[in-house]
């Protein structure tokens, strides 16, 4: 029986988001912030429209940098704007 508990846990349990960006500031212990673009559809012109977002993601080890593209995904808070970590660093900046 614990296998079928263990199975339905895996099953409900919650797909966290995903992001994609470039960190524009390292200057925080443990923390950078990365922006995220997302393009959208206007509703009436259906014009595509560029829009661009900060978030604070928690850095454990210190990795990024500025102009690295970095993956984040959400978590618990961990402070009162802090609500994202560190994934992976996909590319360092030149």
């Amino acid at each position: 029986m614990p296998e079928a508990k263990a199975a339905a846990a895996e099953a409900t349990e919650k797909v966290k988001a995903t992001k994609v960006g470039t960190v524009v500031k390292a200057a925080m212990d443990k923390t950078v912030t990365v922006l995220v673009d997302s393009l959208l559809q206007h509703t009436t012109y259906k014009k595509i429209m560029r829009r661009s977002k900060k978030f604070l993601v928690h850095d454990e080890k210190q990795a990024a940098g500025v102009g690295d593209v970095v993956r984040i995904v959400e978590c618990r808070p961990r402070s009162k704007q802090k609500r994202w970590r560190l994934l992976e660093i996909i590319s360092k900046a030149k």
